[in-house]
């Protein structure tokens, strides 16, 4: 029998469920609780919303102790949701702007582990500029300056290869509608700026902030031009 991607349409179109996912995408998992509240629901409701989202694969349950924590499946199911928020935001707008209107999310966000916003798309054309990565039909691929450089880095290239997550992957961004970096490569680059504390994350939001050395210094690294 084939998919029937009605089901999975469904869930996600649920304006409830849709709040959900969204608080999600931060990479962060959160209790059923905290999904009630960002959704104003009971926690009843949510109980029902969730069962429903986690049946259908679109989320994973961790439990540890008495509590269960709820995040999205995979990078996939984030990926999915980051297009729907482009097609559901050129729908919507009737001037040129996209994405969100808060200037802290439009420079930089997390889009599920990787880094988003001006900033990633400004990483991103740095790197194709520098010759580390190429765009092939729509698709990032590394190529061997990218692999000495992010070797330079610390990178274990043929480690990451093991993933079954693609190496780099293009990820149109929301607010930018050009390409930021994602895949286990664009992973690896927010979490070594988070490793290093030249940026956090934002608590309760995907806004991530650069210290004004931070920046300067992932600016250098990356050599990539942008406006401080």
């Amino acid at each position: 029998m084939d998919p029937d991607i009605s089901l999975v349409a469904g869930l996600i179109g649920d304006k409830t469920r849709s709040k959900m996912l969204m608080a999600l995408m931060g990479g962060k998992a959160l209790t059923a609780t905290e999904l009630a509240c960002e959704s104003d629901i009971s926690a009843q409701t949510a109980s029902t919303h969730l069962s429903k989202l986690t049946e259908g694969g679109l989320l994973v349950v961790r439990k540890q102790g008495r509590h269960k924590y709820f995040q999205l499946r995979d990078h996939e199911v984030a990926e999915i949701l980051e297009k729907l928020l482009n097609i559901g935001s050129a729908q919507t707008q009737r001037s040129i702007d996209t994405g969100p209107s808060n200037p802290d999310l439009r420079k930089a966000r997390i889009c599920y582990d990787h880094l988003a916003g001006s900033l990633g798309v400004a990483l991103y054309d740095s790197l194709m500029a520098e010759g580390a990565i190429i765009e092939e039909f729509q698709s990032a691929e590394l190529t061997d300056k990218g692999k000495e450089f992010f070797s330079n880095l610390g990178v274990d290239i043929e480690g990451l290869r093991n993933s079954r997550r693609p190496l780099c992957k293009s990820c149109l961004d929301w607010s930018e509608r050009r390409n930021h970096l994602a895949g286990i490569l664009g992973q690896w680059i927010l979490e070594d700026a988070f490793r290093k504390k030249w940026a956090r994350k934002r608590l309760d939001s995907r806004v991530i902030d650069f210290s004004n050395s931070g920046l300067k210094k992932f600016l250098h690294t990356y050599r990539v031009s942008f406006k401080i």
